[in-house]
């Protein structure tokens, strides 16, 4: 397998796949233990080999090199999972079995073809042109790799000519190695051999010889079907994934970690807590939000409207279609448009659904003259985009086809940025804080090779946002020609419960777009100037961000955000209307109660717990006559007898400080 520049490698990769192990940026090098974050800074984590957390978020705790202490402060035995960045034996070890993988197949199924198979962060993939595999192909691809790991053959390297190697491929009557091999632009070729026995074209690295691989170590995962090169067009191809690690007990960790990440998979959870669809009658990749999730959508945006209004943003609402006009001058129908619809027709003219709000926002600012007093301008909207996705590529709320940006865009002065940028980083930190996240990958990326704009603004732009982080005290990592065409940018990834990272938030300056749309802002000199547009976004988009909360949480929401926070529940119906009477007050006090009966007490406490509500509030004769509630936590236990009035005044502090009972 030749080992190819990054661009070439994408171009190759087949991004199109029909199944998808896990959600797009879902994985990294991270897989803690349950109740510990560790720093991104450290080109290691930790896990445990068992857990016992609870399935709720966990709380921060702190790390100190390769070892972290539990809330109560008792060591537990953990397991170092490196990475392919921190291991260059582990990144050989997966290279390598890439290979013995694609070996056993060609063994077990002589007509088989093979294309690519690289390293991924959890370990390998390879596709091959064949016939559909089921998972008693795997466990018998498995069986062979083992008889070749135990052969413990040696990995030669051998450097051939151009011709040579394209004479190789055609004896062996493999087409897509040949396609490889005219894109493959260094000389000499490299060729990896497994003994005498297979070859494939490869840069390496990889083990000395196949024995140095722990058979016990290694785990095929799945197979999914992937086209040719990411595109539709061409061949359906089996890829077949598969992880592998140091020794045993690291692939353990991750398995468990696996599992993990199974029970808390938002597309199960979604449906056992009736939390939203996707309803194939409408459409894939449209989410239909159900009453308890739309409830939660609904505290979500409040929360972000108040926090927006309380940093100077004006909130907007625009519309889901406009003009194709509006994003030819955009630049979105030239340099976009394979993630947009088609164009509609209204009335001879082309309509088109909007993919971003951008355009939209820069129109409200053109409406009218703007003095350099005006500025900044801040204006933000929760507005809902359509992009074009493969049915292949759709998955659960990470992917979708028509989502709910939490959109904002800043109008400033040069000599403003610094200053905004920071009032972005400050908003972030609290919006995110709400639900725990505290631990973040920064990346700051500078001016690409090819851009827009002066030296002196891209300089100055790259410094505002330099030193706007230094300012908040945040480390970050420079990447370095990583930017946008039309400005430098922040982006921001979380860690959620597992230790996995996503990427939510982004801050990017735009020399760009106020250029195409000739907006202005007079200066002192009464001269039109051209102002400074900052994108941004904190949660990303609300159906991918409601996707990660459920499974941080696993589907234990905090008591703020919990679609029903207390459940009441009656001994027998003769407590009924009494719990009623509590159900309407607790309600006009803006608590989202709900009464539940016709079972025995112990099935309806058990249904509660199932369906994690994290308040149950219990009612027999005796709290009817007192006027009382006996409450149970799910987090805290028994809580005791209290009246109704000392419960409501728990439950609004709680909330109010967005912590648990």
């Amino acid at each position: 397998m030749a080992t190819l520049s990054a661009p070439l490698l994408r171009s190759l990769l087949p991004i199109r796949s029909s199944a998808r192990r896990f959600p797009a940026a879902a994985l990294t090098h991270n897989f803690p233990p349950l109740k510990s974050l560790f720093s991104s800074r450290s080109s290691h984590t930790v896990v445990r080999s068992s857990s016992t957390a609870s399935p709720s978020a966990p709380e921060a705790a702190e790390a100190t090199g390769e070892a972290a202490r539990t809330e109560a402060g008792e060591e537990e035995a953990r397991v170092v999972l490196p990475t392919n960045e921190s291991s260059e034996n582990l990144l050989r070890i997966r290279h390598t079995c890439a290979h013995v993988m694609a070996m056993a197949v060609q063994k077990l199924f002589p007509d088989s073809k093979v294309t690519i198979g690289p390293w991924i962060e959890n370990g390998f993939y390879y596709d091959f042109d064949m016939e559909p595999l089921t998972d008693k192909d795997l466990k018998k691809i498995k069986k062979e790799m083992d008889r070749i790991i135990r052969k413990n053959l040696p990995l030669v390297r051998e450097e051939v000519s151009r011709e040579e190697a394209q004479q190789r491929i055609e004896a062996l009557n493999e087409p897509y190695k040949l396609e490889i091999l005219e894109r493959i632009k260094e000389e000499p070729i490299t060729i990896y051999h497994i003994g005498e026995e297979w070859w494939d074209l490869c840069a390496g690295p990889h083990v000395e010889s196949t024995g140095k691989i722990q058979r016990k170590a290694v785990e095929l995962e799945s197979v999914a079907g992937a086209y040719w090169r990411g595109d539709e067009k061409n061949q359906m191809l089996q890829r077949i994934y598969g992880t592998a690690w140091e020794s045993e007990e690291q692939l353990k960790a991750y398995i468990h970690f696996k599992e993990e990440a199974k029970r808390r998979d938002h597309r199960r959870l979604g449906q056992d807590l009736d939390l939203f669809s996707i309803e194939e009658d409408a459409g894939g990749g449209l989410v239909f939000w159900h009453p308890k999730g739309a409830i939660i959508r609904h505290v979500l945006e409040d929360s972000w409207k108040q926090i927006h209004l309380q940093r100077g943003y004006d909130l907007l609402y625009t519309p889901h279609v406009a003009k194709a006009d509006l994003w030819k001058i955009s630049g979105h129908i030239d340099f976009y448009k394979e993630n947009m619809y088609n164009q509609m027709d209204v009335e001879d003219e082309p309509y088109q659904l909007r993919p971003m709000n951008c355009p939209y926002h820069i129109l409200v600012y053109k409406r009218k003259l703007h003095s350099y007093r005006d500025l900044p301008i801040r204006v933000a909207e929760l507005g809902t985009v359509y992009r074009y996705e493969l049915s292949g590529a759709l998955h659960g709320l990470f992917r979708v086809r028509g989502f709910t940006q939490d959109d904002a865009h800043i109008f400033c002065l040069e000599d403003q940025i610094k200053d905004e940028i920071r009032g972005v980083l400050d908003l972030t930190e609290e919006i995110l804080g709400q639900f725990g996240f505290r631990r973040y990958e920064v990346n700051l990326s500078t001016r690409p090779e090819k851009s827009v704009g002066s030296d002196d603004i891209w300089e100055k732009a790259t410094i505002a946002l330099k030193d706007a982080l230094d300012d908040k005290g945040w480390g970050y990592t420079v990447d370095e020609g990583g930017g946008a065409f039309y400005g430098p940018k922040i982006d921001l990834k979380i860690e959620d419960a597992l230790g996995r990272k996503w990427q939510c938030s982004t801050v990017q300056v735009d020399f760009n777009l106020p250029e195409r749309f000739d907006i202005t802002y007079v200066d002192s000199n009464t001269e039109k100037k051209r102002p400074i547009m900052i994108h941004r976004a904190v949660l990303g988009s609300l159906e991918r961000f409601f996707g990660i909360l459920i499974e941080n949480y696993a589907g234990d929401f905090p008591l703020w955000l919990a679609p029903t926070q207390t459940r009441i529940l009656p001994v027998t119906n003769n407590e009924l209307q009494y719990c009623k009477e509590v159900a309407s007050e607790l309600k006009s006090r803006g608590i989202r109660a709900e009464v539940c009966h016709g079972e025995r007490l112990p099935k309806l406490i058990r249904n509660a717990e199932t369906q994690k509500v994290p308040l149950m509030a219990v009612v027999g004769p005796k709290e009817v006559e007192a006027r009382t509630l006996t409450i149970r936590s799910r987090h805290s236990g028994e809580m005791g007898t209290m009246p109704v009035a000392d419960f409501i005044s728990k439950i609004q502090s709680a909330v109010a400080d967005k912590s648990s009972l």
